[in-house]
């Protein structure tokens, strides 16, 4: 590394922080312009330090820093230093002291939408990560707990309504046309979940009873006009909070509980303290403006959200280094309450299609690391798949091995004991082997090690014995600054289909099975299981239960007996999904050598059985008729990837199948009937997305009458769900009917922003080279903002996600154009194009030519002077 790259910052150095900060008083005097922050600290020594504090030296960025004062007396220039990141106190007491700042900040000229910033003219903050020490000056660290006391002063008319943490205690009219609100927080928070929000806001209100009876203020906040938009997110907060309270024991602590949405936010959601501020795209839903999709993610990030009261705001994390505490684990409840509000089998598959489209490539890729990263250079880059989605499963893992008992034993135990603390991973494992008096210690290796594991399962049935054996073997390849790995504890939930569909009873070694899941904890295994007097077909990792790429010996027609008899739904999608992925590798080799692919029958007729099999939900069955992403395949393949000849193995197994199932595809298409008015319960939502599915069948067999139907279903919906349902059949078929529902959409929805998105987002997944053209164009589209993130995500990070083809175009004209993006946007939103340049995560997996364009995209990013440390990280680890 150059003298002038960006610092590394590394796990191993923390040391807590020299001095604490018990109480913070804010008075924060809004204006577009110059806003003035007055800042009262109450600091002291730490007694977790080690020797006698030093220099006090606050974090700041981008802010002008206009008086400082010690106890109440002004400081000499010769007192302190204020740099560019840092103001240092040089010799402050040792003991406890106060310090106030003035300073200001631009929220209009803000155009990171990290720290105090206009989202369409609402003032807005975003602190996670470190954003805080864009507002003031601070310890902007998450082992720093304070209480914050605030004051907003503002323009009445300008920003009518003024929030943030805690609960209200006092409000006021000022002169000039000014008033003020003071809210306190009663729990210390780190200076990432502070929240502020000022503007003209629209509110919806409810409440909510705790299960000790106390009464909750519920409020969302909107842009004006779009209050009736809201219902269904303020279902979403009850049922959260009524979900926590049952399978957690977790109550809600203030007097108020307030969602805000705004349309210009770098994330999802923020969990404040009390204040959680929203993309609205996670708010707003009517039937006419939101998909079955929409109201599902509506539903789950409210929920996400929510749940951080307690993991993530309660207990938060020592250090950034820990983030997978908060957030995998949070990932796990909402994963659980998903899954008891809707279908669990379904939620299921759902998140490993997830995982497997964005973690898995980035734990092959350059930018692979562990679930708790050693190291960094700028954290946000470390909000990736792999701490949210990967940190997720690790904590289901755990609760597999404990038990649902214990597992909620240790939960409780977390709670109790880090309650109102900063903690670490150590300390949740720590949590969870003492409540069920398991040693962990191997397990901890999940937090540590990147990568994923494979695994080779081998079975064989001796029949003289009546003896069913199964080796399982682990592997873990090489990643970035990890060569070699250890054998990891792998928990492996397993079954044994005997001939009639039926479970067979286990017995390991003559040993009743307690739980039917084998723990893998050596590089190689054995597994014998006695009494099997027929051979049975094995059922292995049921409902995933660990995040591994499995190998077996299971036969073709092991395969397709498991997916009609398999009780474990989760595997007879997977069974279905390995014979996809082993017919598009196969139609791939005949595509290539201009031959005629191998006809799918027996595929077929298992899928047939599925369709007619009415004890399965809608939405099983569609998503047992969605073959294999192209980006699943290219990651099995993993090596010389050509993304246009996987395009057209898959495209033509998708047409012989729609061939082999037209009657059946048909009877979805005609037979599925829904009342009205719309409903987005997952039944009425399965049986939409099962027609929808049908339709793509029936339209890859034949594209004229496809086109002819899906434009039917297009002009005749009722709700935003059948609408785009069929623009996402017409975007992949090269008719007339493909440009003609665009224009229609555009002009029904042209002034909806968040409809909008979604046509952007549609244009860009069109599967020809063709489309690097149309997105550049689109780039200069009277509608296309660069300071929106939901609109470059929706145009520039759907193509360079979603269209592999396209994306790598052989002349390299799908990088470049992501090149071009990310520099540009880099100067004014480096964390947006950091993101966006981590889509090519992938690229050493493609052929020659394709990887070495792509590698010179890179550099042409690296080589651009003034590059953020967010995109300097993720292009130069890239590149390594």
């Amino acid at each position: 590394m150059s003298k002038n790259s960006p610092k590394t910052i590394h796990l191993k150095d923390y040391t807590p922080t020299p001095y604490v900060i018990d109480r913070v008083d804010l008075k924060v005097e809004l204006d577009a312009e110059e806003t003035i922050v007055t800042s009262k600290l109450k600091l002291a020594p730490n007694p977790r330090a080690n020797g006698t504090p030093g220099p006090l030296e606050l974090d700041g960025e981008a802010i002008e820093l206009k008086s400082i004062r010690l106890d109440g007396r002004s400081l000499e220039p010769r007192d302190f230093t204020a740099a560019e990141r840092k103001l240092t106190l040089h010799a402050p007491p040792a003991r406890p002291f106060e310090v106030e700042i003035r300073n200001l900040c631009r929220p209009k000229a803000n155009t990171e939408l990290s720290g105090l910033y206009l989202s369409n003219g609402i003032y807005c903050t975003q602190c996670e990560a470190e954003g805080f020490r864009r507002i003031t000056y601070f310890l902007d660290r998450p082992d720093v707990l304070s209480r914050y006391r605030v004051r907003i002063e503002a323009d009445r008319q300008e920003a009518p309504v003024l929030l943030a943490n805690g609960n209200p205690i006092e409000a006021g009219e000022m002169d000039q046309g000014r008033h003020y609100a003071v809210w306190e927080d009663p729990f210390p928070k780190p200076s990432y979940l502070f929240a502020m929000v000022a503007g003209a806001l629209g509110v919806v209100r409810d409440s909510f009873t705790t299960m000790s009876g106390r009464k909750v203020d519920l409020r969302i906040y909107v842009e004006p006009g779009k209050e009736d938009r809201c219902a269904w997110a303020m279902e979403s907060i009850k049922a959260a909070m009524a979900w926590d309270e049952k399978a957690f024991g977790r109550e809600y602590d203030l007097d108020i509980f307030m969602v805000v949405a705004v349309s210009m936010f770098n994330m999802g959601a923020m969990e404040n303290k009390g204040l959680n501020v929203f993309n609205d795209k996670y708010v707003l839903a009517s039937p006419d403006s939101a998909t079955d999709l929409d109201y599902v993610n509506i539903e789950a990030v409210i929920a996400h959200e929510y749940f951080h009261n307690w993991t993530g705001d309660r207990i938060t994390c020592r250090d950034w280094f820990q983030l997978c505490l908060k957030e995998g684990l949070t990932v796990f409840r909402d994963q659980e309450f998903t899954s008891d509000v809707r279908s669990r089998p379904v939620k299921r598959i759902q998140d490993v299609r997830t995982l497997r489209a964005q973690q898995f490539p980035e734990d092959a890729g350059p930018l692979a690391h562990p679930v708790r990263p050693s190291s960094y250079i700028e954290i946000n880059n470390f909000y990736t798949a792999t701490v949210y989605e990967k940190g997720a499963e690790v904590v289901r893992m755990l609760k597999t091995l404990l038990g649902p008992k214990d597992f909620r034993k240790a939960m409780d135990l977390y709670f109790e004991r880090h309650d109102g603390e900063a903690a670490t991973v150590e300390d949740f494992v720590a949590c969870m082997s003492d409540a069920s008096g398991r040693d962990l210690s191997q397990f901890f290796r999940w937090y540590e090690q990147a990568g994923t594991p494979e695994i080779t399962a081998n079975g064989q049935w001796h029949r003289g014995k009546k003896i069913y054996e199964i080796k399982l073997t682990q592997k873990l390849s090489p990643s970035p600054g990890q060569p070699e790995k250890r054998p990891q504890h792998i928990p492996i939930a397993i079954g044994l289909v005997g001939p009639n569909g039926n479970d067979m009873p286990l017995d390991v070694e003559g040993d009743a099975l307690a739980r039917p899941v084998l723990e893998l904890n050596a590089r190689s295994q054995t597994f014998r299981f006695s009494n099997i007097g027929s051979r049975p077909v094995p059922s292995i990792n049921r409902d995933f239960s660990a995040p591994v790429k499995l190998n077996t010996n299971l036969t073709q027609k092991d395969l397709l007996f498991l997916m009609g008899q398999d009780s474990d739904a989760f595997n007879r999608w997977e069974a279905g999904q390995t014979i996809g992925k082993r017919l598009i590798v196969d139609a791939m080799a005949k595509v290539k050598a201009r031959r005629r692919i191998a006809e799918p029958k027996g595929f077929a007729d298992a899928l047939k059985s599925t369709l007619g099999d009415r004890r399965l939900e809608p939405q099983f069955q569609a998503l047992m008729l969605q073959l294999p992403s192209e980006q699943e395949v290219a990651s099995d393949i993993a090596r010389n990837v050509d993304p246009q000849l996987v395009h057209d193995g898959r495209d033509r197994l998708r047409q012989r199948l729609g061939v082999l199932l037209r009657q059946e595809l048909l009877h979805c298409w005609n037979g599925i009937k829904l009342g009205e008015p719309y409903s987005p319960d997952p039944v009425s939502a399965g049986k939409r997305a099962l027609r929808h599915a049908a339709l793509s069948l029936i339209a890859a067999a034949e594209g004229k009458e496809g086109a002819e139907l899906a434009m039917r279903h297009f002009t005749k919906a009722k709700n935003m769900s059948d609408e785009i349902g069929a623009l996402g059949v017409l975007i992949l078929l090269n008719e007339p009917q493909r440009e003609e529902a665009l224009k229609i959409f555009f002009e029904r929805h042209g002034e909806d922003h968040l409809l909008l998105d979604k046509w952007f987002a549609m244009q860009a997944q069109v599967p020809h080279v063709e489309t690097v053209a149309r997105v550049r164009s689109l780039l200069t589209h009277k509608q296309f903002s660069w300071q929106s993130p939901n609109r470059l995500r929706a145009l520039i990070g759907t193509f360079a996600s979603l269209n592999p083809v396209a994306f790598n175009a052989p002349d390299g004209s799908g990088h470049r154009l992501l090149a071009d993006v990310v520099i540009r946007l880099d100067k004014s939103n480096p964390q947006v194009a950091a993101r966006l340049a981590a889509s090519f995560r992938s690229y050493k997996a493609l052929d020659g030519k394709r990887r070495r364009r792509a590698a010179l995209a890179l550099e042409s990013i690296l080589a651009t002077k003034g590059l953020s440390r967010d995109t300097y990280e993720i292009v130069s680890r890239s590149l390594q």
